[in-house]
């Protein structure tokens, strides 16, 4: 069986991108702290890569970011590849099912969705309510 479970904070942006074949793919990666501290007192992390597809990916490109804290359930898997000078290259990463956003929106660092989400482009209106003085006009 291959299955971790993570809780970390992300150390970057997510890279939100789209395959040649129109399959939406986020890649970013979560600080995890370890359970102990080093003999100097200091709590150290683990620095792991978490890959999401389709509307998971969407999702994350959309309302993670930088210091986001997230929960990340998935499957660790192993690939290689040729860098450009041709040398072989491993990469160990996790490839999330379930990806839990525990950061409060606008609270403890978080911001709300990006810009580029088609919901914060609107511009926002405020409405004006208009006092109601007889309490039978109300509706409950």
């Amino acid at each position: 069986m291959n299955k971790c479970i993570l809780v970390g904070n992300l150390t970057r942006d997510p890279e939100h991108s789209t395959t040649a074949n129109g399959i939406s793919v986020c890649r970013f990666s979560i600080a995890v702290n370890r359970s102990y501290t080093s003999s100097n007192g200091e709590r150290e992390a683990d620095f792991i890569n978490i890959v999401t597809w389709r509307g998971l990916a969407d999702n994350c490109g959309k309302f993670l970011f930088k210091g986001s804290k997230v929960a990340v359930c998935g499957a660790i898997q192993t690939r290689n590849y040729e860098d450009r000078d041709g040398n072989k290259r491993y990469a160990t990463e996790v490839v999330a099912d379930d990806v839990e956003f525990l950061s409060p929106r606008g609270e403890g660092g978080a911001a709300p969705a990006r810009e580029s989400a088609p919901a914060a482009r609107q511009s926002k209106q405020v409405l004006e309510l208009e006092p109601i003085d007889d309490p039978d006009q109300l509706p409950f």
